[in-house]
């Protein structure tokens, strides 16, 4: 496990003399600008690859939705309709920017570039792979839940700054919203962080294996119930359907962003669409054991980290796709049913399973469900 891109990098021979040439000619300060660059090349990459699939996201659900409704959904632009999403982008620069007359200027313009903000900043310490996360903070999973926490604000700000009360409604509505929800889904994550005993979701991912029965989810009851829990609470945290109650269209026009237009309000829909995507991808990293394959196969190699990336995808995808389907299988709840959920059966169930998770470790040292069923029942019958 290394702890950047550039830590990943260091471990091959032809970059150490490029690095140990830099120094000879340039002093301490070539490697340094050097690294700085490499970074900055990877950011732009999975900025740039994050909206895209934020775009492609919208493509995916409007055409799994119209399969679940037996029609054709978009099949104009492109093959198979696949660059609706360019054509949509191309739509909202060309529109409009209008602002409100007595909307608050400042807060208005802000916002949708807060959201954005908070999203691409959790992007930091995603573990995409072994040698492809920006920064394996040791402090990882309190960056993310900090981090993450610009979009709550920005959706409240967004509401506010608009002077509109279908607007103010739907932040309100975000605001009690996301901050709810939070409860629950940070103690699901420190139920893994108990597990692993880190805060890095490298060392998190480190800490499971490529088979499911070495994942977090499979490693007792608790863990598993915690699983759901997180996935729950990660949907309302994105405001995506049957919690989609900030936007809820049949009583708020549009909620929070109704004011706005043009590429405003695709900075709050690529917003949405990439958290659901980071999200995912962080369920998956904490309890689907994220990068790592099968046997380790490739290792730390190029052949390798392709074959972590393609599992890390693979499994996010797949969450991602059940997102989607939920949205158009699920009615939309009530405002009191939604608060009743997280502060009645979600925090409780969470809390339990968190002293659950704390009980286990006590008792069996830590040891997963399977490994008690198998491997201990092996060893004791002389089987090796």
């Amino acid at each position: 496990m290394t702890d950047t891109i550039v830590s990943y990098l260091a471990n091959f021979e032809p970059f150490k003399s490029f690095l140990a040439f830099l120094t000879e000619s340039y002093g301490a300060n070539g490697p340094t600008i050097f690294a700085f660059l490499i970074f900055l090349v990877a950011v732009i990459i999975v900025v740039g690859a994050l909206a895209t699939i934020g775009g492609l996201g919208t493509y995916a659900e409007r055409k799994i939705s119209a399969d679940m409704q037996a029609r054709m959904g978009p099949n104009r632009v492109g093959p198979y309709g696949i660059l609706q999403f360019l054509a949509d982008g191309v739509k909202m620069l060309m529109k409009e920017d209008i602002v409100p007359k007595d909307a608050d200027r400042f807060l208005f313009f802000i916002a949708p570039m807060l959201a954005l903000t908070g999203v691409f900043g959790t992007l930091a310490v995603v573990p995409f792979s072994s040698g492809l996360t920006l920064t394996d903070l040791n402090v990882g999973v309190i960056y993310l839940v900090g981090i993450g926490s610009l979009v709550g604000l920005a959706v409240f700000l967004g509401g506010y700054a608009s002077n509109s009360k279908w607007s103010m409604i739907g932040g309100m509505r975000g605001a009690s919203q996301i901050i709810s929800y939070e409860v629950p889904v940070v103690l699901s994550i420190l139920a893994v962080v108990l597990l692993s005993g880190t805060l890095s979701f490298g060392g998190i991912t480190k800490a499971q294996g490529g088979w499911p029965h070495e994942w977090f989810i499979f490693h007792n009851p608790f863990t598993f119930l915690g699983f759901f829990i997180l996935f729950i609470g990660s949907l309302a945290e994105s405001n995506r359907a049957p919690f989609d109650l900030p936007e809820a269209e049949s009583e708020l026009v549009s909620g929070y962003h109704t004011e706005f237009t043009g590429m405003r309000f695709a900075f709050f829909a690529l917003a949405e669409y990439i958290e659901v995507f980071v999200l995912c991808g962080i369920a998956a990293a904490l309890y689907l054991g994220g990068f790592q394959v099968p046997f380790n196969l490739g290792g730390d190699t190029i052949w390798g980290q392709l074959l972590q990336l393609g599992a890390f995808f693979s499994k996010t995808l797949a969450l991602y796709y059940l997102v989607i389907v939920i949205r158009w299988t699920l009615p939309r709840l009530r405002v009191d049913q939604l608060m009743s959920m997280c502060w009645k059966y979600l925090t409780p169930i969470a809390l339990f399973n968190l002293i659950g998770v704390g009980l286990w470790m006590w008792l069996f040292d830590g040891k997963s469900l399977f490994t008690l069923l198998f491997k201990s029942g092996a060893a004791a019958a002389g089987i090796h």
